[in-house]
Order: C-alpha cells, then structure tokens, then sequence
C-alpha cells in the first residue's frame, strides 16, 4: 500500500505552487483507482492546517469549507484507508523517538512514519526529507 504524506496534499490542492499539476496528476491518479492507498489521519489535520492558513498563504488561503471538500473528495476514493492508531503503534513510535535527531517538529513526522510501519504501507509518498531518519519506510519523492 501507498501513503501520502501532507506537502503531496497540499501541493495537489493548491494551485499556485509549481509542483501543482503532478501532485494533482499523482493524487488523481489514486484516488480515481481501486488499489488502496492511504493517507494518516495527522495528514489530515495538517493539510487541513496548512490550506487555510492566511499566514501561509496571505489573502488567498483555502476557506475551510473549500479543504473539507478537498478532505470529502479524497476520502470518498474506493481504495482510501485512513491510517490511524494501531494497538502496537507505542511499540514502533517508541523506537524512532529514541532515534538522536527525533526531537521537536519531527515528532510529527515519526508519529507518521510509525503510523505507516505499523499499518504495513510500503511507500510513503513525499517531499519531506526528514523521513529519511526512519529507513524501515521507503520514500517516495514524486517530483524526483
């Protein structure tokens, strides 16, 4: 299974970042096919976050009702899975916390790598190298 992690989102909904018309090309592409495919609920929240934020985007941040559709349309996909807490998740978070470069805002991103290890995803999709601190998930840049 695949994942996609929140800048992919982000880059597929807003259309005035250059990496636009892939990220929608890419995301399109799953959501419209019937191979699962996932995206881990803190992915929700942020893009959700990031999308509507003014300070992010001045005066043309997504309205939230704009997001939530965005939200709706992704996860009325046949193949979607949204990846939450498993019953073993504190087990695989706890081994890359204790990882030396795992502190503050990469937090965030060890809890999605974990999420993604413990739900079986083999591929997560994105632009965020600070993925790479955890090796047992295989990144996927798709603007590579």
């Amino acid at each position: 299974m695949l994942a996609v992690d929140t800048n992919i989102l982000v880059y597929a909904h807003r259309r005035e970042v250059t990496e636009h018309a892939l990220a929608l090309a890419r995301v399109r592409e799953l959501a419209e096919g019937d191979a699962p495919w996932a995206i881990p609920w803190p992915c929700v929240y942020e893009f959700f976050s990031v999308v509507t934020n003014p300070r992010i985007w001045k005066a043309s941040a997504s309205t939230p009702a704009a997001a939530w559709a965005q939200l709706e349309a992704w996860t009325g996909s046949p193949g979607i899975r949204l990846l939450g807490e498993t019953d073993d998740l504190l087990a695989v978070l706890e081994g890359m916390l204790a990882r030396p470069r795992v502190r503050g805002a990469i937090v965030h991103d060890a809890r999605v790598a974990a999420l993604c290890v413990a739900h079986g995803v083999e591929v997560l999709l994105s632009r965020d190298r600070d993925f790479s601190l955890f090796p047992e998930l295989k990144i996927e840049d798709p603007f590579a």
